[in-house]
């Protein structure tokens, strides 16, 4: 009999259920045979004998699981101290670097300020000495120039010495128009402008020297200032990075601490309930026999008392109650790129030979034609042509040659220009290629920044209602659960009566320490089974009272990682949100400067293209094309060298 309350935890009936079921074939086992009882008393001793070795060897490796359990937590917890102070210690740097960035971005700006205001007395003090200059020297033309206007305007700035100001005043102060005294004192007068004409210009050069100096100093000053601002920023973007990995692995550490803190709760609860359950069931088991006696005469009111329980436990107190929760006490989820020949005298057709001879050695046109000359026209026409071909092509050797330095210039000049503008136009692709991949990365982590933040801000949405309904259902199985607990207190009170008055009325008090002789004692109801029902009730009394504590301790558990879920998640969504702000200032600085290299690169492609259209026009008249212009230099020598040779045989002939 008393198996039901070992199978009990294992099937698939609620334990309240099962009671009732026992409850009903109590009644019926009541009329069977007294001989049954010692099969059922030794099934019932071998359960014991069972669960007892069971029971000790699932409370011992609970102790080990919980020591276990333990290690994990307290290395968790360290771990998470330690990343928490690595995190501080990136929040404290980076908030230094902020202030260091925010401290020189306004030493700048007062920086800037000086400068603006400085330049601008330089600029005005120039303006107003040129113009005063030219009044002056005007002065000297144009007696009708009044210089006092410009000369009060100089004496007003405020960069103008005290010595200049005081000269300035003299000047102005003169009594007389200089336009109209005699030519003397006009003399004397010339000469004091001339002074005060040089004391401007002197004033001049020292102002444009001093503004050009001021001009290069906040030139370095705004270098320095940006390197500054772009290695604080290198620090605080790294720092940054290395922080929000630090917090993803603290988030896991505390994560991981809270599931082992979780497991630890259930198995040390699990542990303490077996132990529990383990010296209730040793006490069941050495008082059990004693439910075997005094039956017979407590059977009608035995019958009564099951009914009643029965009554109590098929409500829905009880049993509706236990086919909710007792099942499944808890769950929990987590949410986490190409000739004629004729007769001639002997001098001439000598010549005529000779210079033909030459022309097939020097390829010569000119040559060729002119032996042809030689053998048809008189000897006074042949030696004047010879004579000007001569003069023409000396006249053509020239020509060529200044040409030819010309060209080379041209060349020259036009190779480093294709030279300078096609690395321009390489380097210029090269940077707008760079800006270009680094703007679509930038985009590319926008938009995973942004997908990020969406997908974060849906998992606390979701995170919310799903806390909001497990809260809901938490508080209704803790009211149930108490509910529950009432009414198998009820059911137990009323066995318990039962049973005790029962042994009240017979010799159940009487027996020994020793095993009794259940054959030889009364009948006192069927005992087993109401023991086996009481432990069964205890059990379903305490696994509700679990299922209140655990739901107690889930909710308690599951609110604290909601808190700190929200919490961090809310952290890294401010990351992600700042990194986004950060990613389009810098894709927004980097498309500004694409705009500026596309600029660039089609003002530098068009001076490459007018070069390469001006070498094309050099060409024909400046690259040699099948003959150089060595060659055509050696030949042009040899071709006047031969016509002089032919000259000289004719005047030989001639004068023969």
């Amino acid at each position: 009999m008393a198996c039901a309350v070992g199978s009990a935890a294992a099937s698939s009936v609620t334990p309240v259920q099962k009671v009732v079921e026992l409850l009903q074939s109590m009644s019926a086992k009541g009329k069977k045979e007294k001989h049954a009882e010692q099969v059922q008393f030794a099934a019932y001793k071998q359960f014991c004998d069972d669960t007892v070795v069971n029971k000790k060897r699932a409370i011992e490796e609970a102790a080990e699981t919980i020591e276990v359990l333990k290690a994990d937590i307290s290395k968790y917890i360290a771990d998470a101290a330690q990343l928490t102070k690595e995190i501080a210690e990136h929040d404290a740097d980076i908030a230094a670097w902020s202030g260091d960035k925010k401290a020189a971005s306004k030493v700048r700006q007062i920086e800037k300020a000086d400068y603006d205001a400085i330049h601008q007395d330089y600029s005005e003090s120039v303006n107003a000495l040129e113009r005063a200059i030219t009044v002056l020297k005007k002065q000297a033309h144009d007696r009708a120039a009044n210089p006092a206007a410009a000369l009060a305007q100089v004496q007003s700035l405020t960069l103008i010495p005290a010595e200049a100001k005081k000269t300035l005043e003299l000047f102005l102060q003169q009594d007389q128009d200089p336009l109209a005294v005699s030519a003397p004192e006009a003399a004397g007068y010339e000469f004091q402008s001339h002074g005060i004409v040089e004391m401007l210009n002197k004033l001049l050069d020292k102002f444009i020297d001093e503004r050009t100096a001021t001009e290069k100093k906040e030139m370095n000053a705004k270098h320095a200032f940006e390197m500054l601002i772009q290695d604080l920023t290198a620090e605080i973007d790294q720092s940054t990075t290395d922080r929000g990995s630090k917090a993803e692995i603290k988030a896991k550490k505390l994560q991981a601490k809270a599931d082992a803190s979780g497991e630890l709760t259930d198995t040390t609860t699990t542990k303490q309930a077996d132990e529990k359950y383990l010296s209730d069931l040793t006490a069941v088991c050495e008082t059990k026999a004693s439910d075997f006696e005094t039956r017979q005469q407590l059977r009608s009111e035995e019958i009564e008392a099951i009914a009643k329980a029965m009554e109590i436990l098929n409500g829905n107190a009880v049993s509706g109650h236990a086919e909710t929760y007792l099942p499944k006490l808890l769950q929990k989820a987590t949410s986490l790129a190409q000739l004629r020949s004729g007769a001639a005298s002997v001098p001439q057709q000598r010549a005529a030979d000779f210079l033909r001879d030459r022309a097939a050695q020097l390829n010569s046109r000119v040559l060729s034609t002119l032996a042809l000359k030689v053998q048809d026209d008189p000897f006074g026409k042949v030696k004047k042509m010879i004579k000007d071909l001569i003069v023409r092509l000396m006249e053509e050797a020239n020509e060529e040659a200044e040409h030819k330095g010309w060209c080379d210039t041209e060349l020259s000049t036009n190779e480093q220009t294709r030279k300078e503008k096609t690395e321009g136009v390489e380097v210029l692709h090269a940077e707008i290629d760079q800006l270009q991949a680094s703007i679509a990365k930038l985009s590319e982590d926008i938009s995973e920044l942004s997908k990020a933040v969406s997908d974060l801000n849906a998992e606390m949405a979701t995170a919310v209602t799903l806390r909001q309904e497990e809260k809901v259902t938490n508080e209704q199985t803790i009211k149930d659960s108490g509910e529950a607990q009432t009414a198998v207190a009820q059911a137990l009170t009323v066995l318990k009566e039962f049973y005790a008055k029962a042994g009240d009325s017979t010799a159940l008090l009487q027996q020994q320490p020793e095993s009794p002789d259940i054959f030889d004692s009364p009948y006192t109801g069927m005992s087993s089974e109401s023991g086996g029902v009481i432990g069964m009730l205890e059990v379903v009394e305490s696994d509700f009272a679990r299922l209140e504590a655990d739901t107690s301790a889930a909710e308690a558990t599951a609110q604290k990682e909601f808190d700190t879920f929200m919490t961090d998640t809310k952290v890294v969504v401010a990351q992600k949100s700042k990194d986004i702000e950060h990613k389009t200032a810098k894709k927004l600085d980097e498309n500004q400067a694409l705009t500026t290299k596309q600029s660039d690169l089609e003002g530098t492609q068009k001076e490459l293209d007018a070069a390469l259209a001006y070498f094309d026009k050099l060409k024909p008249s400046c690259v040699d094309s099948g003959v150089s212009y060595d060659d055509r230099v050696s030949r042009r020598k040899e071709e006047i060298e031969s016509l002089q040779e032919a000259l000289r045989i004719l005047n030989g002939e001639e004068l023969a």
